[in-house]
């Protein structure tokens, strides 16, 4: 039976998530449809667009994505403390980017006078809109429904155009976060659409490889803040340029002709958080193959079950064997 979403994410046990979500027609989400000689390819650009919108708007960072042909993959942060940090007037003035608000929250966003009623019906609705602001399933319908809308008026037809629910998995650990955002940024070499990684269009790793070549820091993309240490900055707990170095490392050694052939040149950051290099494979070229709700070493999928009420830990053996 499919778990309620909030049995599935719950800050408590971590906040990384992996979310999926799929097209459910025959006809491609963006791509060259051969059946109808159509193209989609311009509609990726529609979800990168989108993607970078909500990022500025909503309180969870982006740490990795990739859009292919029918499905998109988001790997998310959610950062809770950074919605409560918001004033009430930032949170109406993020929220009203996406949506029109109410006739007393535009009379709130103009900062016109209001009464003690008017002020009370406001405070309540922007309370809410602050939860919503880490709330990855709000944030996943405000990336499809305008992009179904788009594609249900480009394609001249109505009904659904995603599947019923997104796909989420609970991140619990640096090594499953590791291999998930490796996994969702080598997408388009596995799947033969790019050669390497700085060529994979619609992704995060080719948009930090440009920014990096740049010396600059890609807008709306979660930071690296290096190895884990006290105190601790807010950000992803790895070095920039390790991460690259290991996700050029894994595309090359997916690839057709170097398949399984692992050198001996393994990049720092495996040995680091602690995964053999051929499960790092086997994790990178079928994470949700290998993986269910929860990923991660055995101790803390366990712990994550536990928090969430599950009476078993799903994939539990796969989990302890991949990260042991």
């Amino acid at each position: 039976m499919t778990k309620a979403r909030s049995q599935q994410i719950s800050l408590d046990t971590t906040p990384y998530y992996h979310c999926v979500t799929r097209c459910i027609r025959r006809a491609f989400l963006c791509g060259y449809d051969q059946y109808s000689g159509i193209s989609y390819e311009h509609r990726r650009q529609w979800v990168e667009d989108r993607l970078m919108l909500l990022a500025e708007v909503f309180a969870i960072d982006i740490c990795a994505y990739a859009v292919m042909s029918n499905h998109v993959h988001t790997v998310l942060h959610i950062n809770a403390a950074k919605a409560h940090g918001l004033s009430d007037l930032e949170v109406c003035e993020r929220w009203h980017r996406l949506y029109k608000g109410t006739v007393l929250t535009q009379k709130f966003a103009r900062q016109d006078s209001m009464n003690k009623a008017e002020q009370v019906a406001v405070k309540l609705r922007i309370d809410q809109w602050r939860l919503n602001l880490f709330d990855i399933s709000k944030f996943m319908k405000a990336l499809n429904e305008p992009i179904a809308r788009m594609a249900n008026a480009e394609d001249k037809c109505t009904g659904r155009f995603w599947e019923g629910r997104f796909k989420s998995q609970a991140l619990c650990d640096e090594a499953a976060l590791a291999a998930c955002m490796a996994y969702v940024d080598l997408n388009p070499v596995r799947a033969k659409m790019a050669e390497s990684p700085e060529t994979s269009d619609h992704t995060s790793v080719k948009k930090r490889i440009k920014a990096a070549k740049c010396s600059e820091v890609p807008l709306n993309l979660a930071c690296f803040v290096g190895n884990p240490r006290e105190p601790m900055p807010q950000g992803l707990p790895f070095k920039l340029m390790d991460y690259i170095e290991l996700v050029d490392w894994t595309g090359r050694a997916i690839r057709d002709d170097k398949r399984c052939a692992i050198d001996g040149n393994l990049p720092p950051i495996l040995d680091r958080i602690g995964i053999d290099p051929e499960n790092w494979i086997a994790l990178t070229t079928a994470f949700e193959k290998n993986t269910n709700t929860f990923v991660g070493a055995e101790a803390h999928i366990e712990s994550a079950a536990l928090q969430l009420g599950y009476k078993r830990t799903p994939n539990r053996q796969r989990c302890k064997f991949l990260f042991g």
